[in-house]
């Protein structure tokens, strides 16, 4: 692959109260053929966060034809898995309706903070969000118990598929300066993309001592073939981005060196890149990004100019 870095997109002057700082997590929704939804994270003063959207041209997504001003997703009540911050993370269509998968953070005594996943649901083609339930759709189990997150979630072979980020060995290790979460990519199914049974299998671990963890995937099926970008989260730099490969979307051939962009020489994404989700419009494909500090700089994107 060989991707055009095409510039920043949007990033938050702070300007609006609850967007204080990042637009984290872009996730898109095609609201027809002349405006490109995207959904993001930002936070308070607080760094409290909830889910807005802006609407870009598709043609052009650097043109920015509105900016929504209220969340279009709020925080659980007190003592909710997500009554600390929200972010989105994946987006399926389903029939009429639109299942918006988001990550819930809560905050922890012993270790930093606990994410796992919820969902809610449009009736109305995303101009708003019902949670489906207070409680997350991928919660706490025996071998994942700080994290269940970082999902994204496609419709194939008459079921619903995820690939997603889940809490690996103990969970987190004690840094020189801070803890860092453990993070594995695993796979699980459901016949609803609301009920998800049992523990994931493990499909990507890490590669050498460096890397601690991985960002949300997105994946895509081709002539057959299951494709996946993803975030690697290591010690010395941060998040950059990779590219695999899979006949069957669990045992996965890494290919990083494949993925064809990489950090711009200076500017906002110039230390670190993350959280990929691709975009197809007419014959052009879209990758919507994050730059430094998993978007505190805001998203941009690049366009497709080489398979």
């Amino acid at each position: 692959m060989k991707w055009e870095k095409k510039g920043l997109i949007y990033c938050p002057d702070g300007s609006i109260s609850w967007q204080n700082s990042s637009a984290m997590l872009p996730t898109p929704y095609m609201k027809n053929e002349n405006r490109l939804r995207i959904f993001f994270g930002s936070c308070d003063n607080s760094n409290v966060g909830r889910i807005g959207y802006i609407d870009v041209n598709p043609n052009n997504p650097g043109e920015i034809k509105n900016i929504n001003k209220e969340p279009i997703l709020n925080t659980g009540r007190k003592g909710a898995f997500d009554d600390i911050g929200i972010v989105p993370i994946s987006l399926v269509t389903n029939g009429d309706e639109i299942y918006l998968y988001y990550i819930g953070f809560q905050l922890g005594v012993q270790v930093p903070y606990y994410m796992f996943c919820g969902l809610a649901i449009s009736n109305d083609f995303g101009d708003s969000f019902v949670k489906y339930s207070q409680t997350s759709i991928l919660d706490r189990c025996e071998d994942e118990l700080y994290a269940r997150c970082g999902v994204h979630v496609i419709k194939d072979d008459g079921k619903f598929k995820m690939w997603y980020v889940g809490s690996y060995k103990e969970g987190w290790v004690k840094g020189v300066d801070k803890m860092y979460p453990l993070y594995t990519m695993r796979y699980i199914e459901s016949l609803d993309g609301i009920n998800w049974l049992g523990s994931g299998k493990i499909c990507m671990e890490f590669e050498d001592e460096d890397e601690h963890g991985f960002g949300r995937p997105y994946v895509w099926k081709e002539s057959g073939l299951y494709k996946m970008l993803y975030s690697v989260r290591t010690y010395s730099r941060g998040y950059y981005l990779g590219y695999a490969e899979s006949s069957d979307g669990i045992t996965w051939d890494r290919r990083d060196n494949e993925i064809g962009i990489d950090i711009s020489a200076s500017g906002w994404d110039g230390i670190n890149q993350s959280y990929p989700y691709l975009v197809n419009y007419k014959e052009k494909v879209y990758m919507l990004y994050n730059g430094n500090q998993c978007g505190k700089t805001g998203f941009g994107y690049a366009e497709l100019v080489q398979q």
